[in-house]
């Protein structure tokens, strides 16, 4: 029997995967009045959140009805200006915003990032008309998806997908990978090149013709984040949505600093919620060592020591994830190759400690908790996988460098979206 499948017929099979997008919202979301109410609400959502996030996590459920509460509570629009009608929050709260949610479901988290860096990136770059439209969208509840990476190309900003110029629109040809959110998204914004190699967003409707969002995210961590592929053929994105984000990198700006204070807040979010269950279940299901002699593991001094180290890296990161959210302040407030530097430079500590606690959290959770923790009935070790999966996003090997390079020999941190 002749098994051999043609390339027309696979790629007719991956469009036949698409998957539809979802209803825009029936009412207008709520609008955050201020910092303050942006920590409560992110603490609420996380109660409702966590409660079904190990489920979702073995079922490789998507958050559909999590995210509709996630942006209809308000937090998608906590970065747009106050001149626009948003909260603008300081980006110290975002990430800790971030974090509280990625604690309760680091995919919930982490599908709100691109979101969150767009809505940063229009204020940099578009025009006062463009800004009314895209903050308007966004202070309704609307969700921006991601259709940014491509798997083929040599490096990450390396970029194929192309678009051609029609007059008051433009279209918009190429592939995309780990396009996390736009499965669930109203809009997907896709970086396309044009005829000068410039970088654009063009935000197309989640369901315009031609544009096909699959479900084939098959990583063991971050499973809700159903990062697949998009397939865009001949989309039409009018001209009103077409972004010049290749601005937000010809001057000093803080929009790369933004897009990895928010990874970072998710890592953060992650080892707080590892070290929380690594206490619950020493506490009440692990047993003492033999040759401790102790009634309760959680007297284990070995044990003990242990947490304790990892709650002082765990403050240490978190106070670091602040203190860049500050320094991003700083740097929107008055932008220079000093101010952004510093927030860059704050960012990438931040992004280093956080990746090391959550990698070390999930780890040492079963060396602490015991050979019963890795039962499948408790679902622990989606810990580790989202950790695992998730720092790979940006390499800390690389912030290391930045950081040294900056403070042994004075350069700065190079502009782009991953720095």
């Amino acid at each position: 029997m002749n098994i051999a499948v043609s390339a027309a017929q696979v790629e007719a099979g991956r469009r036949a995967e698409g998957s539809p997008g979802p209803a825009r919202p029936a009412g207008a979301a709520h609008v955050i009045r201020d910092d303050a109410e942006a920590i409560r609400v992110a603490h609420a959502l996380a109660a409702e959140f966590r409660k079904g996030a190990a489920a979702r996590d073995q079922a490789g459920v998507r958050p559909l009805r999590e995210l509709d509460a996630f942006s209809q509570s308000g937090l998608w629009s906590i970065n747009v200006p106050r001149a626009f009608g948003g909260p603008e929050v300081s980006y110290a709260t975002l990430a800790r915003v971030i974090a509280i949610v990625s604690a309760a479901d680091p995919s919930i988290g982490q599908i709100a990032q691109n979101h969150l860096g767009i809505v940063a990136a229009i204020r940099t770059v578009s025009d006062e008309a463009q800004q009314t439209l895209l903050f308007g969208e966004v202070l309704s509840g609307t969700r921006f998806g991601n259709a940014f990476s491509e798997k083929g190309t040599k490096r990450a900003a390396d970029f194929e997908t192309r678009f051609t110029d029609h007059g008051d629109h433009v279209v918009v040809r190429g592939q995309k990978f780990y396009a996390t959110g736009a499965l669930l998204a109203h809009l997907v914004p896709i970086v396309a090149v044009d005829d000068e190699g410039r970088a654009w967003y063009a935000i197309a409707e989640r369901d315009a013709p031609g544009l096909t969002v699959i479900d084939d995210w098959s990583s063991f961590g971050q499973r809700g984040t159903a990062s697949g592929t998009v397939l865009i053929e001949d989309v039409r994105v009018p001209k009103s949505h077409l972004v010049p984000a290749w601005k937000g990198y010809q001057a000093p700006r803080s929009d790369g600093a933004i897009f990895q204070i928010i990874q970072a807040a998710v890592d953060a979010g992650i080892a707080r919620e590892a070290i929380d269950e690594t206490v619950a279940f020493v506490r009440d299901k692990a047993r003492p060592w033999i040759d401790s002699g102790l009634e309760r593991a959680s007297d284990d001094p070995y044990t003990i020591q242990a947490v304790g180290a990892l709650t002082i890296q765990l403050h240490a990161a978190e106070a670091l994830l602040e203190r860049a959210g500050l320094a991003i302040d700083a740097a929107l407030v008055a932008p220079d190759a000093a101010t952004v530097a510093a927030a860059q430079l704050a960012v990438a500590e931040a992004k280093v400690l956080t990746t090391e606690v959550a990698l070390a959290a999930t780890n040492k959770l079963f060396e602490l908790a015991g050979t019963r923790s890795t039962l499948a009935e408790h679902n622990l070790d989606r810990h580790w996988r989202n950790a695992r999966t998730h720092t790979l996003h940006d390499p800390v090997r690389w912030k290391y460098a930045i950081v040294g390079n900056h403070a042994l020999n004075g350069v700065n941190p190079p502009f782009h979206a991953w720095s």
